[in-house]
């Protein structure tokens, strides 16, 4: 049977349709919003994975290019792995659900969503993300939902629900937060603007939410409908009495290892209290006995101790307002900063704070260097990229390395959000700018490390950057009514925490900002303080950064490519380029530069030789100048004619020396005064209407003494055989 619900959102039509697609699944819909349609699934295993103690939920967003009616571009022209975009896209779907599943839920569990048409007038994020709640509600899997989600955007000063993608990619929009959350609370926040107010901010994700309540009143209509009754589960509960031997054993040295500041010695107290109390608890009897009932005694030992790691570092906040390294609540670790550490990068930025450490090195390059993007909803050149590493050693681990995680794509977008709003337009500053931020050390936000790093790189590299860039994680404690917010927070305090909550903005306002919840959502209450808190870590933030540089430097890397920008006139673009581009190949095999010429008659020259650039310049400026009559030129002689002499006074643009302007006196054969390949200097006397160039090379040479002689450039036979003698006219002009 196929059951239909619909509402309104954005002006459009939201529809999601169950019963008639992929009826195999445990969970599935096909969700309809303009033209926009998503097949989204879900299936959970019936067995418990063994051996883990994480969720295994995996979201995957498919891309199908048919839904825009093109063929992919690659090699093998069929989709392959997700682009950045379809992981970005997972990732967000993926972040406010996982909360929602009980704990200690460890079934294989994988969300489809399959995007089958593309409207770009309608939000496929939202449409895919509304889905992806809709199949889990109506399925038989564990689920405290239901979620939605909507993006907000300003357009002139208005509110717009779900702008279209046209408002987004233009910069119409001057803001762009997608968020998430139940009935009840905010789950996820994601998005960027252009240094926005906390205010402004607050009121977006208000009013998102408010378009969400709607949503997930229509999913509940569904469930009512359709739904499956929920499989059984129940989270594991450790036994009471092995919870109180745990206390008792480990809390004086659990105590002692959460007020221990440095983050290595901190885990290795932690890992030696944890190994006691395992070795106290599991005898070596019935390890000999049976295997088996020792690893699950073990597991449960285990469960108890982390639950107590828990605990203690909660209530030390809240009933003590101290933290794990002895901070306040507000207090922002030690910052230090260096710009300009590596010598032969174009720019390059050293950030630390605390035991977080991160190096962005700048690379500047030309239109050449521009990423092809080609995606479902785009064919464009990308001309700012940010990339972020996190390697297995800035946490003191050994791992993989090769490729980059969902986790790294992620976090490299965040902070290239958080950063492009203050990037220059192409053309202020017409280079190809490349950042890669590498995480030297991480225990805390190495995003928002990034986005701090990245923005005194670029003005090290002499990018005229508006204005500085810095960036905050801060954190959620709450127990009932009892609630502490955390700036700076640590990597054990994002663990054991309930909110990651990313800020990043200059001194007048928010330009990223990402929230993740691990409980069942925040209310405006903590949102608002959250964001007032952040920006008072911020503009400290900042104020440590401008110790080291505070504006853009006024030049460049002496290895850094120098741009040049000159204007061509449009009816001139083809003489630069040449037949097939033979010109401006020449000027590249001559000078040594890259040279980019756009359709408007913007030429870009790049080079790290001045001299060399300046060459081109000249080249160019010779093949668009205009002949000037009366001007002097020094030309070579091209081609030998009866009636005189054809000569190149400028790339491309040849004159006729007639016969009769070679001398003062006559002139029988211009062999006689010279050949193919000699430079002379020439005068331009006329340019007719044609174009076509006169030239005279007696008007620069002194008169004969005694006078010119009367018959001095005249020829036997009536005179200059022009088009009334030989037929053959002047022939002047441009070859």
């Amino acid at each position: 049977m196929i059951n239909r619900v619909s509402c309104e959102m954005g002006g459009k039509t939201l529809t999601i349709e169950t019963g008639k697609l992929a009826k195999q699944a445990d969970g599935s819909v096909f969700v309809s919003y303009g033209d926009t349609r998503v097949l989204v699934t879900v299936c959970s295993a019936s067995t418990e994975k063994p051996g883990i103690d994480f969720f295994p939920l995996t979201v995957e967003f498919a891309e199908k290019f048919y839904a825009a009616g093109k063929i992919p571009g690659s090699f093998f022209k069929r989709e392959g792995r997700p682009t950045m975009e379809a992981t970005l896209s997972a990732r967000m779907i993926d972040r406010p659900l996982r909360p929602l599943f009980p704990e200690g839920y460890r079934f294989d569990t994988q969300v489809v969503a399959t995007v089958m048409s593309v409207d770009l007038e309608a939000d496929v994020d939202v449409a895919a993300a509304v889905g992806a709640s809709a199949a889990i509600h109506i399925s038989d899997i564990p689920f405290n939902g239901p979620t939605a989600a909507c993006r907000m955007g300003r357009v002139n000063g208005q509110w717009v629900v779900n702008p279209t993608w046209k408002q987004i990619d233009t910069g119409e929009s001057d803001l762009e937060i997608l968020i998430a959350g139940t009935k009840n609370a905010i789950m996820m926040v994601e998005g960027g603007a252009r240094e926005a107010s906390e205010e402004d901010v607050l009121t977006a994700i208000v009013t998102g939410h408010n378009e969400i309540k709607k949503v997930v009143g229509m999913i509940d209509e569904l469930r009512k409908l359709c739904g499956k009754p929920k499989r059984e589960f129940k989270t594991a509960v450790v036994e009471s009495s092995l919870t109180l031997d745990v206390e008792k054993m480990s809390k004086a040295a659990l105590m002692d290892s959460l007020k221990t500041k440095e983050k290595g010695s901190r885990y290795e107290k932690a890992d030696a209290a944890k190994k006691a109390v395992v070795a106290a608890l599991v005898s070596d009897s019935l390890k000999a006995s049976d295997k088996e009932a020792a690893a699950k005694r073990e597991k449960e030992v285990k469960t108890a101790f982390e639950l107590l790691q828990y605990n203690l570092m909660r209530e030390m906040i809240l009933s003590e307002g101290k933290r794990i390294d002895g901070r306040d609540t507000k207090t922002i670790r030690p910052i230090a900063v260096e710009p300009g550490m590596l010598p032969r990068t174009h720019g390059s930025a050293l950030f630390t704070r605390g035991e977080t450490q991160v190096l962005s090195c700048v690379t500047l390059g030309t239109s050449d260097d521009e990423q092809i993007v080609d995606t479902m909803f785009q064919n464009t050149m990308r001309k700012f990229m940010l990339h972020y590493n996190f390697p297995p050693y800035s946490v003191g681990e050994t791992g993989r390395m090769g490729g980059q995680s969902r986790r790294e794509i992620g976090h490299g977008a965040l902070a290239e959000r958080s950063i492009t709003a203050m990037m220059p337009s192409y053309d202020k500053f017409p280079y190809t700018i490349r950042v890669v931020c590498e995480t030297l050390e991480s225990n805390g936000s190495s995003s928002m490390g990034s986005v701090c790093s990245t923005s005194m790189a670029l003005m090290d590299a002499g990018v005229p950057y508006s204005h500085p860039v810095a960036g905050i994680a801060m954190g959620l404690i709450k127990e009932g009514n009892r609630v502490a917010i955390l700036s700076d927070i640590l990597g054990d305090e994002d663990h054991l925490g309930d909110m990651d909550f990313k800020v990043a903005g200059t001194s007048r306002g928010i330009t990223g900002i990402q929230m993740d919840i691990k409980i069942e959502g925040v209310d405006e209450h903590v949102m608002k303080t959250a964001l007032a808190q952040a920006r008072e870590g911020r503009l400290h933030i900042l104020g440590e950064m401008a110790k080291g540089i505070s504006a853009p430097r006024s030049d460049l890397s002496k290895f850094a490519p120098r741009i040049t920008t000159i204007m061509v006139p449009v009816d001139k673009i083809r003489e630069v380029i040449g037949s097939g581009g033979k010109v401006i190949r020449e000027i590249v095999a001559q000078t040594g530069c890259k040279i980019d010429i756009t359709d408007d008659g913007k030429v870009n020259i790049a080079s790290s030789d001045g001299e060399a650039a300046k060459r081109a310049i000249e080249i160019i400026h010779g093949i668009i100048a205009e002949a000037e009559v009366g001007k002097t030129y020094k030309g070579v002689v091209k081609k030998i004619v009866e009636f005189g002499a054809f000569v190149g006074i400028m790339p491309n643009q040849d004159g006729l020396l007639h016969i009769s302007e070679i001398a003062h006196e006559r002139v029988n054969n211009v062999l006689d005064y010279m050949k193919e390949g000699d430079t002379i200097e020439v005068r331009v006397i006329e340019v007719d209407r044609a174009g076509k160039i006169r030239l005279s090379r007696k008007a620069l040479l002194p008169p004969p003494a005694g006078g010119v002689p009367p018959s001095s450039g005249e020829r036997s036979g009536g005179g200059d055989r022009g088009p009334r003698g030989d037929n053959r006219g002047d022939r002047g002009g441009r070859r």
